[in-house]
């Protein structure tokens, strides 16, 4: 309903901003990246998602589009509702959140306060193939800010591989052995 809203910030805690648009005070739910990114300006833009549930609508609000397309991601998921999802976004980074789930990387995602084993199998059973469409249309693999795995895309393509072969190499070879291209 709201795609975002643009305005001067007049209260900033670690779970909530305040947002004065043209007058009207606009109570968002933020992570901890978003409170992070805004904690020294006084005004500007949150991507938002509001949640319309029976005893009220709860708006969401992100400092980027890769947190909020993380964020409605997570909460697609059965059983897990916008407060785990704000929580992982509190803990990781959504390029993070989108390699662990690539990589099945469950003992990241349980690492999140709230986030159990059957939750976090769950996440990558549901998500594996929306995550990798989505980084797919943008042209980015996930962990796109590694330059290790960014040396290696390079030096693949460069070798006459197609992207999408090395991107693929490089999943699996992130997959059989983490830490090896960080």
């Amino acid at each position: 309903m709201y795609a975002y809203l643009q305005g001067k910030f007049t209260f900033k805690s670690p779970a909530q901003v305040h947002i004065d648009v043209n007058g009207v005070g606009y109570e968002v739910n933020i992570s901890l990246n978003t409170y992070s990114a805004i904690l020294q300006i006084n005004e500007g833009k949150l991507y938002t998602h509001l949640q319309v549930k029976e005893d009220g609508h709860v708006l969401f609000g992100f400092y980027d589009k890769e947190e909020k397309e993380t964020f409605q991601f997570l909460i697609s998921v059965s059983g897990v509702g916008a407060a785990t999802a704000r929580m992982m976004l509190s803990s990781l980074k959504p390029e993070e959140v989108n390699r662990a789930i690539i990589q099945g990387n469950i003992k990241l995602l349980e690492s999140v306060k709230g986030i159990g084993r059957k939750t976090a199998e769950r996440l990558v059973l549901e998500l594996k193939d929306k995550v990798n469409k989505q980084t797919a249309s943008t042209g980015n693999i996930v962990g796109s800010h590694n330059t290790m795995e960014q040396d290696a895309l390079t030096a693949l393509t460069a070798l006459g591989i197609s992207k999408s072969q090395a991107e693929q190499a490089i999943q699996k070879i992130s997959r059989t052995e983490p830490g090896i291209l960080q």
